[in-house]
């Protein structure tokens, strides 16, 4: 009978490797339930944030999230940009203290200024993961960014968890649940360390509006995604401007090679 040379085995064993790792991919994939799509204010070449459900965020963000989730990249005059004034902002930042140095070298803490950034939630990484079952909560600045369809993902992973007793038999055995466990229909592996931040009334809205957790969601996902990108707005104004200038300058370049070649047909 005839052999093959060991390089086509390898390279056999390679490719029925590969088709195996391909298939349980897709097995797991398919498994794997994506969060619903949402029209979201800001998306699209012409859209702009919500402004009055961004400063709801801030509220959900600042009333829940801040004691374990940081926003390093902010400021807290910042907050101005979200259609707050000075003086309301001033007034929102008010029992915030934050960590100093004063004249000797000393550290103190020192009511919050609009000039500092947002406050930690804790003094360094070590600190935060030890209070937090061995992993520090990832910082919020950039996560709408940093996540594929992050607005739809954040929104869902909020919004997706589901109590125990509402697990089928099915659920429990397949992922290994138990009671103490939190699972998530939006999460990786559905198991999350990340106890259900929001409820139904979490927050009582400064505006008046129904805090359901829906809202909520919706709300943190808006001031995130304002968080992650700032100046989006004046970015899209400018490319419409240049998009604009190019038509422009098309049409009247057309118009002078017609004008210049209009003797030569």
């Amino acid at each position: 009978m005839r052999t093959l040379p060991m390089k086509k085995l390898l390279v056999s064993g390679a490719i029925a490797l590969a088709a195996l790792s391909a298939g349980a991919a897709a097995i797991a994939a398919g498994t794997e339930e994506h969060p619903p799509k949402r029209q979201w204010h800001f998306q699209g070449p012409f859209g702009t944030y919500d402004r009055a459900a961004a400063q709801r965020g801030y509220q959900v963000y600042a009333e829940v999230c801040a004691a374990c989730h940081s926003l390093q990249l902010l400021a807290y005059r910042n907050l101005m940009e979200l259609g707050l004034t000075e003086s309301q902002v001033k007034g929102l930042i008010k029992d915030i203290v934050v960590p100093d140095i004063n004249d000797d070298g000393q550290p103190i803490e020192r009511p919050a200024r609009l000039s500092d950034h947002f406050k930690k939630p804790f003094p360094n990484e070590l600190a935060a993961a030890a209070a937090n079952n061995g992993k520090a909560p990832p910082d919020l600045s950039v996560i709408v960014k940093a996540r594929v369809n992050g607005p739809d993902y954040i929104h869902g992973l909020l919004t997706g968890y589901v109590p125990y007793d509402k697990l089928t038999p099915q659920q429990i055995k397949d992922f290994a649940v138990t009671k103490d466990d939190n699972f998530n229909r939006y999460f990786p592996g559905h198991k999350i360390a990340m106890a259900p931040p929001l409820a139904d009334d979490k927050v009582t809205y400064a505006d008046g509006t129904k805090a359901t957790t829906d809202q909520e969601a919706s709300d943190v996902v808006e001031f995130l995604a304002w968080a992650s990108e700032p100046h989006m707005e004046s970015r899209k104004r400018t490319g419409v401007r240049v998009v604009l200038f190019l038509l422009a300058m098309a049409g009247f370049m057309y118009a002078v090679k017609r004008m210049v070649w209009s003797d030569k047909h």
